[in-house]
C-alpha cells in the first residue's frame, strides 16, 4: 500500500533541501522560476515511478541537487535539470519549455533529449544520441554537465534495474561518461562513476578492495596524523595560518587499476592514499606560497626526483593545477604530497563550472586548457562527417588528458596528446602544412612524419607542393583534427576518381551499345561485388576492375553467362541480420541443452562456468559469451546495447573450458614438478600448455588448463599458492 502523505513529505523535504543550496547565488526572480519548473515536473510526472518504486520526481530533484551540490551550477541549470525527461516522457514539447522558460532552458533540454525513430542497422542508437550531445557541448557546456548529474543519479540507483541494463548503463558510463568528466575537470563524480561500473560488472572484486579500504582506515588515519604533524607545525611557524592537511584514500578503481598494472597485491600498494596541503592565499601569491611550502615539506622527507609534477606552471588540459611530489616517511613508505590552493582545490573538486567561477577580470587566469579543449571540440564537430560510431571513437581519443609540450622554431608552446606524431603537429600549425608534409627535424634532427614526439621536441615541419595525404598517415596520426583532415582529403580524391571511373564506365557501355541507366549500373557494381556504386566507379579508376570485363553477357538474359537478380542482390549479410534479430533478448541458458541457438564463447576473455557473463550478437557468429570483466566488454555495450543478451551457466554440464593461469615464484629444483603434481593428480584438471621463465632466481609461468568452473580454477590456485617457492598465482585474460 502507497502511503501518498509519506512520499508528499518525502518530495517536499527533497525540493526545500534544494532550494537550501541554491540559496546563496539566488537572484530577484529566481526562486519564483525554480518553484514554477518544480510544479510544471511535478505535474508531468506526477503517475510515473522509477524501477525502484519511488515517485519519478524524485530523479529529476536528486539530479538538479548533485548539478547545485556537487558541480556548482546556478538557477538556469536547476531548472533545466528539474525538467530533463519531460520532453522524452511526457506530453510537453520542446516549445512549450521555451514558451514557459525560455529559449536558454529549451535549448539546453533539447540537447538531453534522446533522439527518437529507426536507425538504420550498423550505426547505433546509443552513438547518435551521444554525438547529438556532444553537438550541444559547443553551444552551451551545461548540456553535459547535467548530463553528467542525470548519469551519476542512475549509477548510484542502479541497483532495482535488470541485470542486462546494469551491464549497459555501466559499460557506457566507463566508456564516455566517466572520460567526459575526467576532462571537464570532475575528479570526484569521475571517480565515483568508476567506482561505480566496477561494483556492477566486477563485483567481487569491488567487495574484496573497499573491504581492505575500511579495515586498514585506523592504521592509515595514525600514518597521516604522524606524518603530518611536524609539516602543520612548522607551516605555522612560517606564518602560514588559513590552511588544510588532510589525507584521501585512492578511489577503488584506480587501486584496482594500479594492482594489474603494476603486477602487485592490494598490500604492495605503496601509494594508497594522497596528502593534500591547501592554502587559502590570494592569486598573485599562489606559484610562489606552492613552492614555498614545497620546501617545507621536502625538509622533513626526502623527495622522489622523478615524481615531481608541476602542474602549476603548465595546468593540465582540464583545467587541473597543483605542485604533485612523492616523498619517503619515516616509516619506509612512499607517499604522495598535492600542494594547492583554495581556487585549485575547488577547480580539482568541481571542474569545469568552478574554473568558470574564478574566470572574472584580472583575478584569475583567463584562457585555460578547457577552453582551448572546448574550442577544439568545436573544430572537430564542425569538420566531423563520418558516421556515430567513429566520431565516438575519434572524440574518445581526446578524452584522455596525458598530454605532451613541444615547441615550434621561434620558441612558442603546444600542447598536444600523448603519443602525438610530428605528423599531428603539423596539423595543429596549419591544414595546408599537415597536407604537404614531407618529413621533421626534432631538436635539429631528422626524422620522419610518424616520430613520436616527447617533452621539450623543438619540432619544424619540411614541406613540398608535391606531397600529399595517404591512407598510410592515418595508422600514425593520433589528434582528431589531423585524422580528420586527413580522412577529408582522401574522401575528395576518392570521389574525383569516381567521378573519372564513372566516366570510363559510361564510355565502355556506349561502346557496347548498352543504355546507361541507373538499372544497368547497379547491377554492374553488384556483378563485380562492390559494396556501392562509388565503390565500383573507383575500382574502375584504379584499374582492380578491368573496363575489358564488362561484356554484354551481363546484360543478356539469353546468354548461359547471365546471373539472375536474386543471385545478386540480397548479401548474405542482411539474411543474417534479419537472423538475429529474431533471437529475443530473454536469458540464455549456456551449457545444457542450447543448442538451438549459436554461441561461441569469446577468445579475449575464456568465460568459464561461474564467470559473471552476457551474450553479444554478432553478425556472423551468432552469440558471443564474454565475461562482464573483459577488456572489449565496456565497448561492445556501449555501442551496441541493442545486441546485448542477459547469459548463465546452467549448473548440470561437467564440459572443461580453457583458463589461464599466470603464477610467480623464487626458482628452485622441482618446482615445476610440484606445480605440475597439482593441476593432474589432486584435482585432476588437464593441462594444455605450459610455459616457464626463469632469470637470476625468479621464474614467472604462464599455464593454460581445462577447468570445469570457477570453484574448480579458485581451489587449483589456493593449492598452488601452498606450494614452497611460489610468491603469486592469478588467471589471465588469453
Amino acid at each position: 500500500m502507497i502511503d501518498h502523505e509519506a512520499e508528499r513529505k518525502e518530495i517536499l523535504r527533497h525540493y526545500r533541501k534544494l532550494l537550501r543550496h541554491a540559496k546563496p547565488f539566488l537572484k530577484d526572480n529566481d526562486a519564483k522560476i525554480i518553484k514554477k519548473a518544480f510544479n510544471t515536473s511535478l505535474e508531468a510526472h506526477k503517475d510515473m515511478r522509477r524501477k525502484s518504486g519511488e515517485p519519478y520526481i524524485l530523479h529529476p530533484l536528486a539530479v538538479a541537487q548533485i548539478a547545485v551540490e556537487e558541480i556548482g551550477l546556478g538557477t538556469t541549470s536547476i531548472v533545466a535539470a528539474l525538467l530533463h525527461d519531460v520532453v522524452e516522457d511526457t506530453d510537453l514539447e520542446i516549445a512549450d519549455i521555451e514558451r514557459d522558460f525560455g529559449p536558454r532552458v529549451a535549448r539546453i533540454i533539447e540537447g538531453l533529449t534522446k533522439i527518437s525513430g529507426v536507425f538504420e542497422y550498423g550505426t547505433s542508437q546509443q552513438a547518435e544520441n551521444f554525438r547529438k550531445m556532444l553537438l550541444t557541448l559547443s553551444d552551451d557546456v551545461r548540456v553535459i554537465l547535467i548530463k553528467l548529474a542525470d548519469r551519476l543519479h542512475n549509477m548510484r540507483t542502479l541497483g532495482s534495474m535488470a541485470r542486462d541494463k546494469q551491464l549497459k548503463i555501466a559499460s557506457e558510463t566507463m566508456y564516455l561518461y566517466a572520460p567526459l568528466a575526467h576532462r571537464l575537470g570532475l575528479y570526484a563524480i569521475k571517480s565515483e562513476l568508476e567506482d561505480l561500473h566496477l561494483k556492477y560488472t566486477d563485483t567481487e572484486t569491488y567487495k574484496f578492495i573497499s573491504n581492505k579500504i575500511r579495515q586498514t582506515k585506523a592504521a592509515r588515519n595514525k600514518f597521516i596524523a604522524d606524518f603530518i604533524g611536524p609539516v602543520e607545525e612548522e607551516l605555522r611557524r612560517q606564518g602560514f595560518t588559513d590552511f588544510e592537511v588532510k589525507g584521501r584514500p585512492k578511489s577503488i578503481y584506480s587501486i584496482l587499476k594500479k594492482m594489474k598494472k603494476q603486477n602487485v597485491t592490494f598490500e604492495e600498494i605503496y601509494d594508497l592514499f594522497a596528502i593534500r596541503i591547501i592554502l587559502n592565499v590570494p592569486y598573485e601569491q599562489e606559484k610562489p606560497v606552492c613552492w614555498r611550502v614545497y620546501s617545507i615539506v621536502t625538509d622533513f622527507y626526502q623527495p622522489n626526483p622523478d615524481r615531481l609534477r608541476d602542474w602549476i606552471s603548465t595546468p593540465k588540459a582540464n583545467g587541473y593545477e597543483a605542485l604533485h611530489t612523492t616523498v619517503m616517511s619515516k616509516t619506509g613508505q612512499w607517499v604522495e604530497v598535492q600542494i594547492r590552493t583554495k581556487r585549485m582545490d575547488d577547480i580539482a573538486e568541481r571542474g569545469y563550472a568552478a574554473h568558470w567561477k574564478y574566470k572574472t577580470g584580472s583575478t584569475g587566469p583567463s584562457e585555460s586548457g578547457l577552453d582551448n579543449w572546448i574550442n577544439k571540440v568545436r573544430d572537430m564537430l564542425d569538420v566531423n562527417n563520418t558516421n556515430a560510431i567513429e566520431f565516438l571513437d575519434e572524440f574518445r581519443t581526446n578524452l584522455f588528458v596525458e598530454e605532451v609540450f613541444v615547441f615550434t622554431p621561434k620558441g612558442e608552446l603546444i600542447i598536444l596528446p600523448d603519443r602525438a606524431t610530428a605528423l599531428d603537429f603539423a596539423f595543429e600549425i596549419h591544414t595546408h602544412i599537415g597536407y604537404q608534409s614531407l618529413g621533421a627535424k626534432v631538436n635539429q634532427k631528422l626524422v620522419p612524419l610518424s616520430y613520436r614526439l616527447h617533452n621539450g621536441d623543438q619540432v619544424e615541419i619540411l614541406t613540398s607542393q608535391k606531397q600529399k595525404p595517404t591512407g598510410e598517415w592515418l595508422k600514425f596520426v593520433t589528434t582528431s583534427k589531423a585524422r580528420s583532415k586527413i580522412k577529408e582529403f582522401l574522401r575528395e580524391e576518392r570521389k574525383g576518381k569516381a567521378e573519372e571511373g564513372k566516366q570510363q564506365v559510361v564510355e565502355r557501355l556506349e561502346l557496347l551499345s548498352i543504355e546507361p541507366s541507373a538499372a544497368n549500373l547497379n547491377r554492374l557494381a553488384a556483378y563485380f561485388n562492390a559494396s556501392s556504386l562509388q565503390d565500383f566507379y573507383y575500382r574502375v579508376a584504379v584499374n582492380l576492375i578491368d573496363l575489358k570485363e564488362i561484356k554484354e553477357y551481363i546484360f543478356n538474359p539469353q546468354s548461359e553467362k547471365y546471373r539472375p537478380a536474386s543471385l545478386l542482390e540480397g548479401s548474405s549479410f542482411d539474411k543474417e541480420v534479419e537472423k538475429i534479430r529474431g533471437v529475443n533478448s530473454q536469458l540464455l541458458v549456456i551449457g545444457g541443452g542450447t543448442d538451438k541457438i549459436d554461441y561461441e564463447l569469446a577468445n579475449c576473455c575464456n568465460p568459464i562456468p561461474g564467470d559473471d557473463v552476457f551474450g553479444f550478437q554478432t553478425v556472423d557468429h551468432g552469440i558471443t559469451i564474454h565475461r562482464t570483466t573483459c577488456p572489449k566488454a565496456v565497448e561492445l555495450m556501449s555501442n551496441y546495447g541493442h545486441r546485448i543478451v542477459k547469459a548463465k551457466w546452467t549448473g548440470q554440464q561437467e564440459l572443461s573450458f580453457l583458463a589461464g593461469i599466470a603464477i610467480k615464484g623464487t626458482d628452485r629444483v622441482g618446482l615445476v614438478n610440484d606445480v605440475t603434481k597439482i593441476i593432474s593428480n589432486s584435482l585432476k584438471v588437464n593441462m594444455r600448455s605450459i610455459t616457464i621463465d626463469s632469470h637470476d632466481g625468479v621464474f614467472e609461468g604462464r599455464l593454460m588448463v581445462f577447468v570445469n568452473d570457477t570453484a574448480q580454477l579458485e581451489k587449483l590456485i589456493q593449492k598452488m599458492m601452498k606450494v614452497n617457492g611460489v610468491l603469486s598465482v592469478d588467471r589471465f585474460d588469453s
